[in-house]
Formats: structure tokens, C-alpha cells, sequence
């Protein structure tokens, strides 16, 4: 079972991401208004993974891909965490947060299909943080898990994998 690191423990996600090359699955997400959010057809996506928005590395990873977002052309930017529709609209009004797509898969098999669930530790049934990048065709171009939990993804890397 794969793994991250979430303080001083070893903890398990349910499955392997999708492997690069593959085709990633299909998912259904809940935005702030309780819309669906859905990958938006001949764009690229990249999904920013974390397990809420109510934390400080999981907040300032939105944050900086929502500024990240205006330089990317052909790109949508969906960030994901089981917290809920309020929540997430609570924040982005706070932030001001615009570039970005921010949704919950607090009603979806998300965090399954994707391999991102945690299935033990404190954080158990939440989301651990990564980043998975998807081409035009929902194909599978990159993958990132951020281990320790509390670590910002590699931003750059990202981008550079959009080029």
C-alpha cells in the first residue's frame, strides 16, 4: 500500500495514483454553490490534492496556484478536499480566491478512484495532499505526493510539466 508521512507516523493512502500515461478516471466534484464540478473538456487540468482547506499548507497551496493560474494557458486549476461546500466558500471569499476551481469530494468516490484517501492515521478518510496533472484528453502526465503531509507541493515542477 502506498504511503506518506503525516507527523511522526507512516500512514497509507487506499491505491497507487494513476500511473503517467493512463487514462485518469472520470470524477464528479461539488463546488461552493453545491455545482457540479467536472474536468473541463480539451483543457489540461491539474488537480491540487490536500486534505483541507482549514490549514495552513493545505490554504496557502490554493493560494499560490490560484496565482500561478493566470500564466497558464489551456489550463484549469481544480483544487480538491473533502471539506465542505461552505467551507470552501467561506475561504474563497475571504481570500479572494478567483483563477482557481475549488471543489469537495465529500459526496463522490474521488479520493478512491484517485488513490488519494487515507485509510489510517489521524487524518483517516481524508484526502493526503499531491498534485496529478492531466493532458487534453484526461491522460495522465504527472504525478506528485507530498511527503510529509504538511509540505507545500513542488510548484515548479508542476508548471514545468504544463510546458
Amino acid at each position: 500500500m502506498p504511503t506518506t508521512i503525516l507527523g511522526d507516523a507512516t500512514v497509507h493512502t487506499n491505491a497507487d495514483l494513476p500511473a503517467i500515461g493512463s487514462t485518469a478516471p472520470e470524477f464528479s466534484l461539488v463546488d461552493a454553490n453545491f455545482d457540479t464540478v467536472t474536468r473541463e473538456p480539451g483543457k489540461r487540468t491539474l488537480l491540487n490534492i490536500f486534505p483541507s482547506v482549514d490549514t495552513g499548507t493545505c490554504s496557502a497551496s490554493v493560494r499560490r496556484f490560484n496565482e500561478l493560474a493566470a500564466g497558464l494557458d489551456n489550463t484549469e486549476i481544480i483544487c480538491v478536499s473533502m471539506d465542505l461546500p461552505w467551507a470552501i466558500g467561506r475561504f474563497c471569499g475571504a481570500e479572494g480566491i478567483a483563477n482557481v476551481r475549488v471543489a469537495t469530494s465529500f459526496r463522490s468516490s474521488f479520493g478512491r478512484d484517485y488513490g488519494v484517501q487515507l485509510i489510517d492515521g489521524k487524518f483517516e478518510g481524508l484526502l493526503t495532499r499531491c498534485v496529478i496533472i492531466l493532458d487534453t484528453d484526461g491522460t495522465v502526465l504527472y504525478t506528485e505526493v507530498v511527503s510529509p503531509i504538511p509540505e507545500l507541493p513542488d510548484f515548479d515542477a508542476a508548471v514545468a510539466a504544463l510546458s
